[in-house]
């Protein structure tokens, strides 16, 4: 456990600077009432957009979140556009010439329809809120990789699937991720639920690259850079976790085998703002559930140790939740003892 945590410790201390504490005595207010006040424009007039939404503010990271919030809250997400993107790039992954061809003439039908009806998927996104940024004077950057959620990217060998953004700030580069930051979908009934998320914006780089994997890893912005294969291994991380600014330790891999009446460790990198009180497990069995309160360890350092005991043998899905909100998922296989 010593061994982990300073390996931790030493990937993490280079990228404490590149998130959005750096602009903590910023007030985003005024940038955020601007957005708002420009909600429903269209954009047939990127470069007056921009003007628009930034001419006001003085600084160049408020001219960013106005481009970024308006994005995040005016961009649909098209599920139909999503699920056949994914179909297609699922079908051709290992056929590189093939795939090119097809995400470049997906792109133009994606930008067609973002300029038309506002809806669209990642690369429109990122696509926009590089063009407003740029026409900004903003340095900002296109990333493409690998993004992780319940239904993509879980083990395997991985399918590059989602875009999101660098821009560069006060002489450093940023992380984020206006896709995710719009809303989510309601899958039975295809439909996009726009519920704005400020964890994806200028985000952690440690937290940010356990679900996001760039095509070029010199885009993760850490120094000791994971693998990909860990990536794609790793604990399943919630949207949850960036606004909690909750940092999963221990176990590094999702899938976790123990014996009965064995406990697992979960050690988590928090923020003060975490209320212990708040903090649960939930572990499934098939349609059984159980919700317990684990006995809890913060140390000086601002982590926090917390375990669970399985008395039964069987596999689980174990939730580590805040105030019912999931942060992470692991999948326990508990075996006899040898």
């Amino acid at each position: 456990m010593i061994k982990r945590l300073c390996f931790f410790l030493l990937i993490t201390s280079d990228t404490l600077q590149a998130q959005l504490i750096d602009f903590q005595k910023i007030d985003f207010r005024r940038a955020d009432s601007i957005a708002a006040h420009y909600k429903g424009e269209n954009l047939k007039n990127l470069p007056f957009l921009a003007y628009k939404l930034t001419s006001p503010l003085s600084s160049e990271v408020e001219q960013f979140r106005a481009i970024y919030t308006w994005v995040s809250t005016n961009i649909e997400s098209d599920y139909d556009y999503f699920l056949q993107n994914k179909n297609k790039r699922q079908k051709l992954n290992g056929d590189k010439q093939a795939l090119d061809a097809w995400n470049s003439s997906f792109q133009s039908k994606v930008f067609k329809k973002l300029l038309k009806e506002q809806k669209t998927v990642c690369t429109g996104y990122a696509y926009l809120v590089k063009e407003l940024a740029t026409l900004a004077g903003i340095n900002c950057k296109i990333i493409d990789g690998y993004g992780r959620t319940v239904g993509s990217n879980i083990g395997g060998k991985g399918i590059p699937n989602h875009s999101w953004n660098a821009v560069y700030l006060n002489n450093q580069w940023y992380l984020c991720d206006a896709t995710w930051s719009s809303g989510y979908f309601i899958v039975p009934d295809n439909q996009f639920i726009a519920d704005y998320n400020d964890g994806y914006f200028l985000a952690n780089p440690a937290l940010f690259a356990k679900n996001h994997y760039p095509l070029d890893t010199a885009w993760i912005l850490m120094d000791t850079k994971p693998k990909l294969s860990e990536f794609l291994n790793a604990p399943l991380i919630y949207k949850h976790a960036f606004n909690y600014q909750i940092i999963p330790v221990e176990p590094q891999e999702m899938k976790i085998q123990t014996a009965k009446n064995e406990s697992i460790t979960f050690l988590f990198k928090i923020t003060n703002s975490i209320v212990e009180n708040d903090i649960s497990i939930e572990i499934v069995a098939g349609e059984e559930k159980r919700t317990i309160k684990p006995d809890i360890i913060r140390n000086s350092m601002g982590f926090l140790e917390m375990k669970c005991r399985f008395e039964r043998l069987g596999n689980y899905d174990v939730h580590i939740r805040i105030t019912d909100r999931n942060i992470a998922t692991y999948t326990v296989q508990v075996k006899k003892n040898k």
